[in-house]
């Protein structure tokens, strides 16, 4: 597969196995599983390309279960799911990139997951800013983490290492130089 047909696809992909399964007649199970198969027959592609999908996607997006039968997204639904993460300790500071346009309201409202289901947080400066950039010139927020733990807050960690909580609070949110 071409580098554009890996793209489009992984795209088909995230819209199916994170926000309309229904699209192309599917229904995700309460983890977020969908058979293999069964996604197979509903997209038209062939199993070496969904697994080429799969394992070129430089955020590890999709994931099989143990047995190769069945696949999900490792997070950023909008549909009900429940990943099964356990609560996880995480790294005293994290990283949330986005769009500059979107500072403001951030910093009066805090992080909110708005139609996901956490909020999604990057172990490194840099992959929060390459998230940012997606949509426009971006800006890099450092969370403390380990004050919102001290405050109570849960985090997990999805099978790919974003770090998933359910907000953060304007005063947890510090914006980092650009660089």
């Amino acid at each position: 597969m071409s580098p554009a047909d890996v793209v489009r696809l992984s795209k088909r992909l995230s819209f199916v196995l994170r926000h309309r399964p229904d699209s192309v007649g599917l229904t995700l199970d309460d983890g977020g599983w969908v058979g293999v198969d069964e996604l197979l027959d509903a997209l038209g592609v062939t199993r070496s390309e969904l697994a080429e999908v799969v394992a070129r996607n430089d955020k590890v997006r999709f994931a099989f279960d143990r047995t190769g039968t069945r696949i999900r997204a490792s997070q950023g639904h909008s549909v009900p799911v429940d990943l099964g993460y356990a609560p996880a300790r995480p790294p005293a500071e994290l990283f949330h990139g986005t769009p500059q346009r979107s500072l403001a309201r951030i910093l009066a409202e805090g992080l909110r997951p708005g139609a996901r289901h956490a909020v999604h947080l990057s172990p490194d400066v840099g992959t929060a800013r390459a998230v940012g950039a997606r949509r426009g010139p971006p800006v890099v927020l450092r969370v403390d983490a380990a004050a919102m733990v001290a405050e109570g807050a849960v985090f997990s960690r999805s099978a790919n290492g974003v770090w998933l909580v359910d907000a953060v609070p304007p005063g947890h949110l510090a914006v980092l130089p650009v660089r």
